[in-house]
């Protein structure tokens, strides 16, 4: 599906979806203490979808490996990873996209150590054995979700378990969100200086965890404000573990004349919003410690600076982030490849407000990876979108 934007500003107010990141977390607790799948409706995204029906599919193993289909879901893959050899005994993992190249060599690492075994052939990844309680070593910039799924699973083993970081934690607002679900749901995980201590033989508890809206897809909607639309984000807690809550203080700085430095190793899914915020206004924006965008659903540092130089901007792709200088608009009037990247379709969909000919969005269909009701939205707050 594509979709033609004729540029107009946006206006109202608008409440985002339910996190994504939460509800990964919240479904997995569920589905181990029991409560089944149903925690959250259907059609929330695709990612949730996939979480969901690989928890079903775990809840209904029998004697052989459950096959797990994670879609496009990287959380939905190395979450469960662990957890499925806690529970069964191992999957056998499948994906489409990108997914399936995405490097999971910290568990890889792990495996080898502690004999377990694992084969990733053909788009087809299986793993098999007993995951033993013990201590797990694993570097923390790469991917923070390697320390999720470990979280899962380890308090359900019969021995005591630690987790010790090797590098230092990046991202490290989403483990805080999956401290405070584990919490939630009646596990007990221990701080330590470089790492954490997880007592096992422990049981998840049934709960009832509502899911707060989604700080990352705010983003765009606080970028469409940047860019002159009168639009409102509501429903959001400013106390939220999600670490990219930081996208309102970002906005302060954005919206403000002069040079900006943004660092975005804790808060690297908001750079597509905050490039398009930093392709029109007054001043130079250096974007750095992105390097992990690269095996995103796309290259998205290059999803990025391709889309936006092509409606008018100007983006310099560097190794690990981007040098944005600002302008005045855009000129639009081209099609825009998003890369099958629901992150690059929405920042491309919010950077048209500010072009001067209509902007045509490629494979828009994209977003409902993780956000089906964009394109309903967008035009709820008067964005003039035609599907061709």
């Amino acid at each position: 599906m594509n979709i033609t934007i004729q540029p107009t500003m946006l206006n109202g107010s608008i409440v985002p979806p339910p996190s994504k990141s939460q509800a990964h977390r919240v479904v997995i607790a569920a589905a181990l203490a029991g409560m089944g799948c149903d925690r959250l409706p259907a059609g929330l995204s695709q990612d949730i979808d996939a979480t969901m029906n690989c928890m079903a599919a775990l809840a209904a193993a029998g004697k052989e490996l459950p096959r797990l289909d994670c879609g496009e879901s990287g959380s939905t893959l190395r979450f469960l990873i662990p957890v499925a050899l806690a529970v069964t005994g191992g999957g056998i993992f499948t994906g489409r996209g990108r997914l399936m190249d995405r490097p999971q060599q910290p568990y890889f690492d792990l495996f080898k150590e502690k004999g377990v075994f694992y084969e990733q052939k053909d788009g087809v990844l299986t793993v098999k054995g007993e995951l033993k309680a013990g201590v797990y070593r694993l570097p923390g910039n790469v991917s923070s979700q390697f320390v999720t799924g470990l979280l899962y699973a380890l308090p359900l083993l019969q021995g005591d378990s630690e987790i010790v970081l090797t590098t230092p934690l990046e991202s490290e607002g989403y483990v805080d969100m999956t401290l405070e679900v584990l919490e939630q749901f009646g596990i007990k995980v221990l701080q330590r200086e470089n790492g954490w201590f997880v007592p096992g033989g422990q049981r998840y508890l049934a709960r009832d965890v509502d899911v707060e809206p989604d700080w990352s897809q705010a983003a765009f909607w606080y970028a469409a404000a940047a860019l002159g639309s009168e639009v409102t984000v509501q429903g959001m807690n400013e106390a939220s573990a999600q670490g990219d809550r930081v996208i309102a203080a970002q906005f302060r700085q954005l919206t403000a004349p002069g040079d900006v430095v943004l660092d975005v190793s804790q808060c690297p899914d908001l750079v597509p919003a905050l490039a398009a915020m930093a392709a029109v206004r007054q001043g130079t924006t250096h974007i750095t410690n992105a390097a992990r965008l690269r095996i995103k659903e796309s290259d998205r540092l290059a999803a990025v600076t391709r889309a936006l130089n092509a409606l008018g901007a100007d983006v310099t792709e560097l190794a690990d982030g981007l040098v944005i200088v600002g302008r005045s608009g855009l000129a639009g009037g081209v099609e825009v490849d998003s890369c099958n990247d629901h992150r690059v379709a929405m920042m491309a969909a919010v950077a048209a407000v500010r072009c001067e000919r209509p902007v045509t969005v490629l494979d828009a269909q994209c977003v409902a990876k993780s956000y089906p009701g964009f394109w309903d939205d967008y035009e709820k707050l008067g964005g003039r979108i035609m599907e061709r």
